[in-house]
């Protein structure tokens, strides 16, 4: 798959470049999730033209890395530097001082690696950064990933490098428009409803997009037979991002969010479903910490009783991967992959309405024009609920509220409007208010 999107990224790792090599070293440090192309990001800039150097850092001991890199550092930079050296800060000490005679791009990649190989590394990398830095021309550019979230190893910590950043670039998802001129170029011939299932199944996350567009899947029963067979990469791709990360606790952690993606969205319910078990701490890990569910609460909604509250899982693949692929690995282990796709090929219609709802409401926010975006509901009456509610901004006392469906015949106009009169009389007296219904149709 071509590169697509990230103008302003590419524009800001140049600016950073330039700035490095005609003043003196800057650091950038690029973050997302795992899988969300940082590297690509970095490669795609300008450093494949001038002197770089690209460290992958992996989980091997320090010495095997700092003997790794030497040949990497040599070749790159048609440089020699000590076989004798064993540890990453002599290394990088060795790279500064090289920077003050010649300017060139430093790449670390994974950087977050180093927390399990040697942590003082943060600490001595920032003194030599420190010492260097303001007589030395490197154009130091750093990635780690943040899925699972790795705050409390840098942003928290004044010692580590990263702390110091000249410039951060926080990588998302592809957004709705990119989405859709992907699938335009892949597969012109697309329905709406091929449009939804990238989507529902990717997030626009570009590894997945890529697979799918490589291998010439782009149709709804193409991307589920693509992603449900033997040496599928999706198949083991939540244990790839999560089981390491949650390490002897990974079962509990798979057990809610398992939940949580089959719809037991409440506290109470999971604690349930878990045989009575206590789940505070982990449901504040996995907001808190890892930040792969998030609390959704009635939009305009304060101090509302811990009852209302929903947990979601916000990443479209993640909630796909628990709710199928790790549901029924029963089905996977024993190679029955053709009940799999039966099963989300018959849920799917269903399933895809969450997705539908998300898409719009990613829609709403990348218009710039609205002041929040949420959906409501009532404790009493759990039918009383409003998929989308959108407060127009900069427009007084306007209001727009949707029902979501697939198809529209199924809409019932008054229904909606008698929701949304009780809505606007027990949170907006006074607004005006715009109700429609937005389907497949209007993607």
């Amino acid at each position: 798959m071509r590169f697509y999107s990230r103008k302003k990224e590419l524009a800001e790792l140049k600016r950073m470049q330039k700035l490095s090599f005609a003043d003196h070293s800057r650091l950038t440090v690029v973050t997302g999730r795992k899988r969300i192309g940082k590297t690509s990001l970095i490669m795609k800039s300008s450093v494949k033209k001038l002197p770089t150097v690209y460290l992958l850092i992996s989980r091997k001991t320090e010495a095997i890395l700092a003997s790794e890199f030497i040949p990497i550092i040599n070749q790159s930079l048609n440089t020699f530097v000590p076989t004798e050296i064993r540890t990453f800060r002599s290394l990088f000490q060795y790279l500064m001082e090289l920077a003050s005679q010649q300017p060139f791009n430093l790449v670390i990649d994974e950087f977050q690696e180093f927390h399990n190989i040697n942590k003082s590394v943060h600490s001595d990398m920032k003194n030599i950064w420190d010492t260097y830095r303001k007589k030395s021309k490197m154009n130091l550019i750093v990635s780690y990933s943040t899925y699972p979230l790795v705050y409390g190893i840098f942003q928290n910590d004044k010692e580590n490098l990263l702390s110091g950043a000249d410039s951060i670039i926080e990588l998302s998802a592809f957004d709705s428009t990119t989405l859709k001129q992907i699938m335009d170029d892949y597969n012109p011939r697309h329905n709406n409803d091929d449009l939804l299932a990238l989507y529902t199944f990717t997030g626009g996350v570009p590894k997945y997009v890529a697979w799918f567009c490589n291998n010439h899947s782009l149709t709804v029963d193409a991307m589920i037979s693509f992603m449900v067979r033997e040496d599928s990469p999706f198949i083991d791709e939540g244990k790839r991002l999560f089981v390491e990360e949650f390490r002897r606790n990974y079962a509990t952690y798979f057990s809610i969010l398992s939940a949580v993606s089959g719809g037991i969205n409440t506290h109470q319910e999971i604690e349930a479903t878990l045989g009575d078990k206590t789940i505070n701490g982990q449901i504040s890990k996995l907001i808190m910490d890892y930040n792969i569910l998030v609390r959704q609460r009635p939009i305009l909604a304060k101090g509302e009783p811990q009852p209302l509250v929903r947990y979601e899982i916000q990443d479209n693949f993640v909630r796909f991967w628990f709710n199928y692929l790790d549901r029924h690995r029963s089905l996977i282990e024993t190679k029955n992959f053709a009940a799999l796709r039966d099963i989300i090929k018959s849920d799917y219609p269903n399933y895809s309405v969450l997705m539908l709802e998300r898409y719009f409401k990613q829609k709403f926010a990348e218009s710039h024009k609205y002041d929040a975006i949420g959906s409501w509901w009532e404790l009493k009456d759990n039918q009383n609920r409003i998929d989308i509610v959108a407060l127009k901004l900069g427009r007084n006392n306007q209001a727009i509220v949707v029902e979501v469906r697939r198809n529209k015949i199924n809409y019932k106009p008054s229904l909606l409007a008698k929701k949304a009169e009780h809505f606007v009389k027990k949170l907006l007296p006074g607004y005006r208010v715009e109700v429609s219904c937005l389907s497949l149709k209007d993607m």
